[in-house]
């Protein structure tokens, strides 16, 4: 059993890597148009798949990218070109045009399970630098003990990332329509920076291996 200090110093790193509070705009601007009731949906989902990537990778990572070839700056490249794809998306507003192409156009259960899934499970939640540091953890809680306590530790850190979800909806709130807008494509641009840091520092991976 790991002792306190490496628990503590485990579920530092995971939860700063998460970060919840960063993430809590960018599910503001990817939940666009949804009620409460369907917000909710899509974080618990979102919770839920990410904590089962991680928990997956906190007890056989190293061996599940060693099995398919799979380096993480290879991931890191793969999720970048991917983030930046939603990044165009929040900044031109392609989602808003698709939706205003009808009347009304309801929320339905494929995109709510869709969006939960991509982009905001993977990889905004469990994304490379989570994971990266979900395997490194895992190298240092061996045993059946030991990696119940690291599953233990991401379960605690995807909650608080639930809580900061439902507590978005207040922002949303505040900000109105021309506040949504407005942040929806900074954080666009914003998200566009960090796709293209992570293919960057991929690459940069890449040529040093």
């Amino acid at each position: 059993m790991p002792n306190y200090d490496s628990i503590f110093n485990a579920f530092l790193t995971i939860l700063v890597t998460i970060d919840p509070p960063g993430l809590a705009p960018l599910f503001l601007a990817v939940t666009r148009g949804m009620n409460r009731h369907e917000r909710s949906q899509v974080s618990v989902r979102a919770s839920l798949i990410a904590f089962g990537v991680m928990a997956v990778f906190a007890i056989a990572g190293a061996t599940i990218l060693s099995v398919f070839g799979i380096t993480l700056p290879a991931f890191r490249v793969a999720g970048g070109f991917l983030l930046f794809f939603i990044a165009f998306e929040m900044i031109f507003e392609k989602r808003q045009d698709r939706k205003e192409k009808t009347a009304d156009v309801a929320i339905t259960k494929d995109l709510i399970h869709n969006i939960a899934a991509f982009p905001l499970a993977i990889p905004l939640i469990a994304g490379p630098g989570a994971i990266s540091a979900t395997v490194l953890l895992s190298g240092s809680f061996q045993g059946p003990v030991a990696k119940a306590a690291l599953v233990g530790i991401i379960g605690a850190c995807l909650g608080l990332t639930y809580l900061v979800f439902l507590l978005s909806e207040r922002i949303d709130r505040i900000l109105g329509e021309t506040g949504r807008s407005i942040l929806t494509r900074l954080l666009g641009v914003l998200l566009a920076a960090l796709a293209v840091q992570f293919v960057a520092d991929g690459i940069r991976a890449l040529i040093a291996a």
